[in-house]
């Protein structure tokens, strides 16, 4: 893109870019209604109902197409209204969004209007507290140093402050009118959603001089959706507007996730699709060898026309087939569909609604992004988790710093007592000498210079806290806690790092005399480098070149200090769990620097590669580096109780302080020894009875993910898999974001096909997230990114234990019943209209009133199994807390099992056999009437009705356990809802009705005493086999679960026994 920043009229050329509007919506007012259908009709159950309904309309079928056409037109209204609303949200925020009021700069005066109508290349001004309302690049702010603080909580979660700074030679435009008279080309990469990366540069042109160009990073662009803060006002030009912002592009449509029982429902769907072609082809089949005897085929009550005689027997087939297929679709429960959406959506706030997950000192609760996946949660087998403000909290305080292998503790405690005088500097070690003075003091400058931190002289700093043993009201704000923590903790040493003005950085020594830095360039961090350094000039000349980072970035580049002392003791703090950083410093003269100056600008200013030319550059400067010391913050452990992968970037021996702080036993298996020997142990002793973990880094990881190669034994994917298998827990060190992600995805493919539950607070784990069957984040100080592209969010690590323990549990078993239940209670419904055609000559004729067969799914049955499937708790939740090994006895799709599915299918059909028969036996050659008279057939679907609808609900009211007034109404709320129906509709002649067929029939049907006996011995009897199941199965082969509804059982926690793979493992002392 090459834009033209002149506001010029006359030299501006207006070239092709999008409005500043935002579309987060679906579906617009024309195409709702087509697209909506499209992707309702795309479901395979909702399509197969719509042929039925089709062929039901073509065809002369012996149901009404009103039996098929109301569930399937209740189904896709409920969905469709639903998907609209939710759409219709999406269309009120974007309109909130895009007519919100901005203001630009207009032939030197600001002119206000809406968003949307904001173009590239348009001056904006943003004041303190609000949102920039699309990219924009820096140019000046009200601060005379150019720098801003802004919060991207909304973008990447980060809540707090950064600071970005204006461009050099724009940063003097302080009013509307000087930035009228700009002139200036910018110039910069093709929109992409990295939030992170920016690449351009910037011509100003000047009063008949060469044009001056800057560079341009993401330091300079301040993107949509973050907001300006503690800066009374700033002008940037816009540069990327509407969809294609930063924000914009990380509109990322995540992939479906589908629950396993979910696909469960599917394979269910088309056993009972097959079971249904079955039973037509049976029917149709049966009905021409019946009508074989010509007598039956064209009795002398019914002859045919010639038409019909000469009508082509394939296509009569095939047209009886098609009418069986309508008759007995009723096995197929379109309503279940709508019943499951609606029981997950309503379950979801039960989660939101839970007062133990709520977080008082955040003001947080979970969240819940999807409901399709609240069973899932029930059934998770691997547990993936981030370490840092996931295991941890994110809470970072100074614990001492190592300089020549002298320790320095702030307030140092000796048996519970702070030792006098220790205000300042307490030492454990001897104290230096005086060459040890002054590098004391050098390490003490380089951690007040080396860093990003801003001061705020005011105590109202959103999110930040004041630093409690500082006399100045000094508020330090920063991007990373570390950073705060360092500052604050060398403050308490006796260096108090004031603010950056003018360029110039301002230190407050222990002689409370203020010094002054010129910062000349900073080398910012990053994650593959692992360190950061600044370039700052003396008062007196002198330059220096201080540098902080990991110590496996550190070490290497190192030439000289104490390198073995300060070795050690970072060692033994990473042991302890403690975050170590190392520090170190070079001298530079004047040449010296320029070359780096020059090195620095001609990378900066490239629009190519700029990225790898920097990297190269900072390989290059950052050599030949004077080791200082070391420092150790703490960063606090939460309390989990759940065994669990750890996929973290730390190093490896905080990764096995871990298990330490989870009292968990550790054995060092092995130091630079051979893969395949390592896991040729690991698998023999994976034979033994105890419970193992692995520990293994980043780059052992990444040889094992290598493809095998021709003759290569190289790969050992396999058995990374099968000792993982035998491992209780694992720890992954020194993992990149791309490594967690595929190292989730191996264990998902992997042939027993686990359940995989990834949980992570920043950035870094969203991959991980996105990748695993459930994906959980956490609302914790590294942002809202990772709550922003999880299923469900949480406030803190502890809240997961009740999650998965407690509510998947109900979830899970609540959400198995509700579909076992749907295909028992059809099976019921259809079977005996199967069994009736045996008996009316395969004449399609309906067993039930077109009434009964329409609102048996929609209302008769619907609720009962709806408020259980929300209500139900078999167990306590507490004991369900206590006792986590009840979670195996659902593990694995228990209760959605081919053995549990026949046994509800079978039960149906037994059921369905009583029904029928009962009533057939009672009725046959028997008068059950006072006058005489005999039943019909619509009395008799009706006797066979009545006992079908009392006997599936009486079913569902045995296996509940978790009574409420709730569950009484609807379970015989529904019964009486029945009877009073039936009442009317066959009470009243309805005039719409071209038909009276049930008029008196369920009033004379209850007017006799032997169908009231009837009924109640075929209820009994229909229920008698699943009551002797449970009794017998509950004493003789009780589960889990219902040996601890009468005793509970402590679990026993064995300790593990920790294995630590590591390709390149240095010398530990544990």
């Amino acid at each position: 893109i090459d834009i033209s920043l002149n506001l010029c009229a006359e030299a501006y050329i207006p070239q092709k870019y999008p409005d500043n509007r935002i579309v987060s919506s679906k579906y617009t007012f024309w195409n709702f209604i087509p697209k909506n259908l499209f992707e309702q009709f795309r479901r395979i159950a909702n399509f197969y109902f719509l042929i039925i309904f089709l062929v039901q309309l073509i065809i002369d079928t012996p149901t009404s197409p009103v039996t098929s056409g109301l569930p399937l037109f209740f189904v896709i209204a409920v969905t469709a209204i639903k998907q609209g609303y939710e759409d219709w949200l999406r269309h009120k925020a974007d309109n909130a969004m895009n007519q919100c009021p901005v203001h630009f700069i207009q032939h030197g005066k600001l002119v206000r209007k809406q968003s949307r109508n904001l173009r590239v290349g348009d001056v904006v001004m943003v004041n303190d507290g609000e949102t920039f309302p699309c990219d924009l690049i820096f140019l000046s702010s009200s601060r005379e140093d150019g720098t801003c603080y802004v919060t991207t909580a909304s973008l990447d979660g980060e809540s707090s402050h950064k600071t970005y700074y204006a461009v050099q030679e724009t940063k003097g435009f302080q009013t509307e009118e000087e930035i009228d008279n700009l002139h200036a080309t910018v110039e910069c990469e093709q929109p992409q959603p990295d939030l992170y990366k920016f690449v351009g540069r910037i011509h100003v042109y000047q009063e008949r001089n060469e044009p001056v160009v800057r560079s341009l990073g993401s330091e300079n662009l301040l993107l949509r959706g973050a907001s300006l803060k503690n800066t009374e006002k700033i002008f940037g030009v816009a540069i990327y507007t509407g969809m294609e912002t930063k924000m914009a592009l990380n509109y990322q449509s995540k992939s479906q996730k589908r629950s396993v029982v979910e696909k469960s429902m599917n394979v269910f769907l088309v056993v009972y699709l097959c079971i249904l072609i079955s039973k037509a082809l049976i029917n149709t089949i049966l009905k021409y060898v019946w009508q074989s005897d010509p007598f039956r085929d064209e009795p002398w009550f019914n002859q045919k026309t010639e038409s019909e005689r000469q009508r082509n027997l394939f296509l009569k087939a095939f047209t009886d087939f098609l009418a069986f297929m309508v008759l007995f679709n009723y096995i197929i429960p379109v309503s279940m569909y709508v019943t499951v959406e609606m029981q997950k959506f309503l379950g979801s706030y039960f989660l939101t609604w839970d007062e133990d997950m709520f977080d008082e000192e955040t003001g947080e609760g979970p969240l819940v992004n999807t409901s399709d996946l609240n069973e899932e949660l029930g059934q998770v087998e691997y547990i993936f988790t981030d370490k840092t403000g996931t295991l941890t909290e994110n809470n970072m305080e100074f614990i001492e710093c190592c300089i020549e292998g002298n320790v320095y503790v702030p307030h140092v405690i000796c048996n519970g007592q702070i030792l006098p005088n220790s205000g300042g500097i307490d030492m454990i070690d001897s104290s230096p000498g005086v060459s040890g003075k002054e590098r004391e003091e050098l390490f003490f400058r380089a951690l007040c210079l080396c860093h990003t931190v801003q001061v705020k002289d005011d105590v109202l700093v959103d999110g930040q806290k004041k630093s409690p043993d500082s006399s100045r009201s000094c508020i330090y704000i920063s991007s990373s806690p570390d950073e705060v923590a360092l500052v604050e903790g060398i403050q308490r040493l006796g260096f108090t790092y004031l603010r950056l003005k003018d360029n110039h950085m301002e230190i407050l020594n222990r002689d409370n005399d203020i010094e002054r830095y010129e910062l000349l360039d900073t080398l910012s961090f990053d994650s593959v480098r692992r360190r950061m350094s600044v370039i700052v000039k003396s008062a007196s000349g002198d330059i220096y070149l201080f540098c902080k980072g990991a110590d496996s970035a550190i070490f290497p580049r190192v030439s000289e200090g104490k390198i073995d002392q300060v070795r050690s003791r970072v060692e033994r703090n990473a042991v302890e769990g403690l975050r170590t950083l190392c520090v170190a410093y070079k001298k530079c003269t004047q040449e010296e620097y320029d070359e780096i100056h020059e090195l620095l600008h001609s990378a900066k200013v490239a629009l190519q590669e700029r990225e790898k030319k920097l990297a190269e550059a900072y390989d290059q400067i950052e050599t030949n580096l004077i080791l200082l010391g070391a420092t150790a913050v703490e960063d606090r452990l939460q309390k989990a109780g759940i065994k669990v992968w750890v996929l973290t970037g730390d190093k490896m021996e905080t990764a096995t302080t871990l298990f330490k702080l989870l009292k968990t036993s550790l054995r060092v298996l092995s130091k630079d020894e051979d893969l395949a020997f390592i896991f040729y142990v690991s698998c023999r002793l994976s034979n033994d009875l105890q419970d193992f973990g692995l520990i293994i880094d980043g780059a052992a990881l990444s040889l094992i993910m290598k493809p095998r190669q021709t003759g290569s034994s190289g790969n050992y994917r396999e058995l990374f898999l099968e000792i993982c298998r035998n491992c209780s827990a694992v720890l992954c060190c020194r993992m990149a974001p791309l490594q967690k992600a595929q190292i989730v995805k191996l264990i998902k493919l992997s042939k027993e096909h686990p359940i995989t539950l990834a949980i992570g607070d920043g950035a870094n784990d969203v991959s991980m997230i996105l990748e695993a069957h459930v994906g959980i984040g956490i609302i914790g100080k590294e942002g809202r990114q990772a709550a922003r592209n999880s299923d469900y969010a949480i406030p803190k690590f502890k809240h997961l234990k009740k999650m998965i323990l407690v509510h998947g549990h109900f979830y899970y078993i609540r959400i198995s019943e509700l579909v076992q239940y749907f295909f028992y209670k059809n099976v019921c419904f259809i079977f005996p209209q199967f069994l009736y055609q045996f008996f009316c000559g395969f004449s399609q004729q309906p067993l039930y009133d077109t009434a009964y067969l329409t609102l048996y799914n929609i209302s008769f049955t619907s609720l009962p199994i709806l408020m259980y499937s929300l209500m139900e708790q078999h167990v306590t939740s507490d004991m369900l807390k206590r006792d986590p090994s009840l979670y195996r006895d659902i593990a694995k799709n228990a209760l959605l099992r081919w053995r549990v599915f026949l046994y509800w299918t079978f039960l149906g059909v037994f059921d369905a056999l009583v029904f029928f028969f009962g009533a057939y036996l009672m009725l046959e050659n028997t008068t059950v009437t006072i006058n005489g008279q005999v039943f019909g057939n619509w009395t008799f679907g009706t006797l066979v009705f009545t006992v079908l609808v009392f006997t599936v609900t009486l079913k569902l009211a045995l296996d509940t356990h978790y009574w409420t007034w709730i569950n009484h109404f609807v379970i015989w709320g529904s019964l009486i809802f029945y009877i009073i129906f039936s009442l009317l509709w066959g009470g009243i002649i309805w005039p719409f009705l071209s038909y009276q067929r049930m008029y008196f029939v369920f009033i004379q049907m209850l007017s006799s005493g032997p169908a009231w006996l009837g009924i109640i011995l075929l209820i009994i009897v229909s229920l008698l086999p699943d009551i002797l199941k449970k009794v017998l199965c509950r004493q003789l082969w009780p589960t889990a679960t219902e040996r601890t509804q009468t005793k509970h059982q402590c679990l026993s926690v064995e300790q593990s026994t920790i294995f630590m793979l590591s390709q390149t493992s240095s010398s530990l002392s544990f």
